[in-house]
């Protein structure tokens, strides 16, 4: 039984801010097992996305946490930027990785059809188009890692609750002109989310800085590349 709440975990590290890392589809917090950044981690352990600004500022309360930075990936810049245009004196950062303003229907309607036939077999060949052709060290780590444990452990029902929460998620950049500072990271190579549709969001954002990853395709902050970025943008 899937949770119908969003269950947090934070990581205190030491550090002055805390960053909150919100997974894509077909993956969780461990995705971000690997990546060392000077913040304090807030982790959605049980990431539940039609109700997650609500549960994410509840917890915040109860913790006495003001404000955070959001690491919103894939599906979970979806949540991150809901959070941040319903409660904007809460955020520090936005932070929006491999995003697009939203998912064609008919794509997500033919993807739950080839769940349903052969979950692991569409698993594999989506975990590999992930990473670009030269992204080997994002791919060893996530083969090493995460590949196998994905595969068996992700259920069919969480994953088409997934996709029914991508139909209807969307960005609307005007939600976000009282979000000062925004980031929009985007691997160059993606062949999940559209470049065109990231660089769209950010020609509404005039605020926002836009940095692309050469050689890097949906999953780069598993790469080098995007943790230097990172740390000097």
């Amino acid at each position: 039984m899937i949770s119908q709440t969003s269950k947090f975990k934070l990581f205190n590290k030491g550090f002055d801010k805390t960053i909150v890392l919100i997974p894509g589809w077909a993956s969780d917090y461990r995705i971000f097992n690997s990546l060392e950044l000077n913040y304090n981690y807030l982790l959605p352990v049980e990431f539940y996305p039609f109700n997650f600004a609500q549960d994410l500022k509840d917890f915040l309360d109860r913790e006495s946490i003001g404000r955070v930075s959001l690491f919103g990936w894939s599906m979970g810049g979806f949540a991150a930027a809901d959070f941040a245009a319903k409660n904007p004196d809460r955020v520090d950062e936005l932070i929006l990785v491999s995003i697009q303003k939203k998912y064609v229907p008919e794509l997500l309607e033919d993807i739950k059809l080839k769940l349903k036939q052969n979950k692991k077999a569409f698993l594999y060949k989506l975990y590999f188009n992930c990473f670009s052709r030269e992204d080997n060290e994002g791919l060893d780590w996530f083969k090493s890692h995460l590949l196998m444990p994905y595969v068996d452990e992700l259920s069919l029902d969480e994953l088409l609750r997934g996709l029914d929460y991508l139909l209807a998620a969307q960005i609307n950049p005007g939600s976000l002109a009282g979000i000062r500072k925004i980031r929009i990271f985007h691997g160059e190579d993606d062949k999940v989310a559209s470049l065109e549709s990231a660089r769209q969001i950010k020609l509404e954002l005039p605020q926002a800085e836009f940095i692309s990853l050469a050689g890097i395709g949906h999953t780069p902050f598993l790469n080098r590349q995007f943790k230097e970025k990172f740390i000097n943008g």
